[in-house]
């Protein structure tokens, strides 16, 4: 087996891996190699949404913002802990700025001043955007970056296992697409950016061909997160995109189908809502209420989710908007106050939801074009998707694992997020988690105390029995789908308490049945794919299963229901703590931690600058 040996592994090219490989460059750490599906692959340069934000410290006008006061909005989102918070605000505009410096076109108007817009979660104007793009554009400039530094990068891996000796990490044993063989890269240092976990519903907008990489942590023991706090909401399932801000605005037609698509078409959102000014009204909130809320049930705009779910998976039919003619009996003076306002002040109280949309935001219109779907003439089929998984791997403040040292989950897969966070601040940890990854590496984790025999040793045995697992006859297709649809089915955004355990006792069925069988070898790259999501949909139910059975209740975008179809009410006591899972020999232990606190700083300049000059802020 081909074998490197180097002192950082930087595994994924989304917007975070590559932070992390450029920052780590211009440190001076030079033996780093960056391991990527493809660079054109991954969730952040395939996903946005119709003004996709990135979350950031107010840096415009007089409006007052402050470390302490957006970490504080963080660590309000409920089961978050207080320093990573903090250091997630306060490392805020240095990485914004970076971003900016790279080329990446967030606006600013003629004084310098970049300015911003509120979002979901936030109470001042923190938010910013370069268009439905905003992830492809930070992923673009990045990878110019990076390709200017000179960072290696080796393309068409599949990380297949991630390799660990004496209990920390030590590496990968990856999937070469391209030779149709297994590698180990050996490392220091194991950057882990592999995104959310894509692969693991069936009803999903993560893009097509992300799977995500989770499983392959879990399985070596590393502690997460928060893994049952995920984000739902309305997508488009033909090509895979949020149907959030204007496309909600415009206030298009709600219409289902028979299953083929074409027969007995109705507005069925009119059985519900007997009046069509209080139903548009409900659809336009929908536009920045956009993932699905528990608490926005059901009067508010979240029983729009809990229909289209019901139309869908409980009677069969397929749903779509159509933004081709209005929903009889619109009558814009008589929608409520906030959606009248806004359209007047858009000057797009006029015609059909097509041609307001082309007034309002007509790059919507383009973006589904640039896909082959003209939303001008065809409608667009939509279902309740999984969208982001807030939790994730444990991590401390400079986001190395809290339990598995040298390995550093950032960005997606990284659990910093609790029961509701700010739109955008996702994009804003992952490059927090990048500079804060790369900074500890290179000030604490230079030198090299891996036993690399013993590693080497270690992946060779790994690759060894995932050729074991490569001579057998079961169907990855058959398998994938039966634990994609045991996910949606069972830990999506309604969740029975009744049927939780049997869930997660399938899913140990099907990963055991995955192990003992094997799959072909000519299905070696989907096959190591399925062995990680396998483990992790396991972990995600016994998880959520725990968390339901504790009395938490429902909360963020997830419904916790009785027997009978009832909603359990949140226990908000929890939103103080922080629900840590970790992989056993003995089975999945699950517990709920206290948040660790905000910390109260209240630092003297000398002091600090002591502190950092002789390197004790890294521990």
């Amino acid at each position: 087996m081909k074998t490197r040996r180097l002192n950082t592994l930087v595994i994924g090219s989304g917007a975070s891996g590559l932070a992390a490989a450029l920052r780590l460059k211009s440190l001076g750490v030079d033996d780093i190699l960056l391991l990527s599906e493809g660079l054109k692959r991954g969730t952040s340069i395939n996903t946005g949404s119709d003004k996709q934000t990135y979350y950031k410290l107010g840096v415009y006008g007089a409006e007052p913002d402050s470390p302490a006061l957006l970490g504080r909005t963080l660590f309000d989102g409920g089961s978050v802990h207080g320093d990573v918070a903090l250091v997630e605000a306060a490392m805020s505009v240095r990485c914004f700025m970076n971003l900016v410096n790279l080329g990446v076109p967030f606006p600013c108007d003629e004084f310098g001043q970049y300015i911003g817009y509120k979002t979901d979660h936030d109470p001042k104007r923190r938010a910013t955007s370069c268009g439905p793009y905003t992830s492809r554009e930070m992923c673009l400039a990045l990878i110019r970056a990076v390709k200017a530094a000179g960072v290696e990068i080796a393309e068409q891996r599949n990380a297949a296992e991630l390799v660990s000796v004496d209990g920390r990490a030590a590496g990968a044993v990856v999937w070469n697409r391209e030779t149709k063989e297994f590698e180990a890269y050996l490392a220091e240092n194991t950057v882990f950016a592999v995104g959310g976990p894509g692969g693991l519903y069936a009803s999903s907008v993560y893009p097509a061909g992300h799977m995500g990489g989770i499983g392959l942590a879990l399985k070596i023991g590393a502690a997460a997160q928060n893994l049952p706090e995920s984000q739902f909401g309305l997508a488009s399932t033909r090509f895979r995109w949020n149907v959030s801000g204007t496309y909600m605005q415009v206030l298009p037609r709600f219409v289902s189908t028979a299953a083929d698509g074409v027969s007995d078409e109705r507005e069925f959102l009119l059985d519900h809502y007997k009046d069509p000014n209080t139903m548009n009204s409900m659809i336009f909130l929908k536009g920045y209420q956009w993932p699905f809320d528990v608490r926005k049930v059901p009067d508010g705009s979240s029983q729009i989710d809990l229909l289209v779910h019901e139309e869908t998976v409980g009677r069969g039919r397929r749903v779509f908007l159509d933004f081709r003619s209005n929903t009889a009996g619109l009558d814009f003076a008589e929608l409520s106050g906030e959606a009248r306002e806004y359209l007047e002040k858009s000057g797009a109280c006029f015609g059909t939801p097509i041609e307001r949309l082309e007034a309002m935001n007509p790059g919507a219109i383009e973006l589904y074009r640039d896909h082959n779907i003209d939303i001008r003439s065809e409608m667009l089929e939509i279902a309740v998707c999984a969208q982001h998984n807030n939790g994730g791997l444990a991590g401390n403040v400079w986001y190395e694992s809290v339990n598995v040292p040298h390995l550093f989950p950032i960005g997606e897969v990284n659990g910093s997020h609790g029961v509701t966070r700010p739109g955008g601040s996702a994009l804003n940890a992952g490059q927090v988690g990048a500079f804060r990854a790369a900074e500890f590496i290179a000030a604490k984790y230079r030198r090299p105390t891996l036993d690399f025999e013993k590693a080497e040793a270690a992946a060779a045995l790994l690759a060894e029995d995932l050729l074991r697992r490569l001579a057998g006859t079961r169907d990855w297709r058959k398998d994938r789908r039966e634990l994609q649809e045991r996910m949606t089915g069972y830990a999506g955004h309604l969740r029975r308490m009744d049927k939780l355990d049997d869930a997660a006792d399938a899913a140990r069925n099907l990963l055991d049945a995955m192990y003992q069988e094997g799959y072909p070898f000519e299905d070696a790259d989907h096959a190591v794919t399925n062995f990680h999501l396998a483990f992790a949909s396991w972990v995600y139910l016994e998880a959520i299963s725990f968390l339901a059975a504790t009395g938490t209740g429902s909360r963020g975008s997830a419904a916790v229901l009785r027997p009978d179809g009832s909603i359990v009410p949140e226990n908000p006591a929890f939103r103080g703590k922080v629900l840590e899972t970790a992989a056993t020999p003995q089975g999945v232990r699950v517990r709920w931690e206290p948040c660790r606190p905000f910390p109260e700083t209240d630092g003297w300049f000398e002091t600090v600058w002591a502190a950092y000059r002789n390197g004790t802020v890294y521990g």
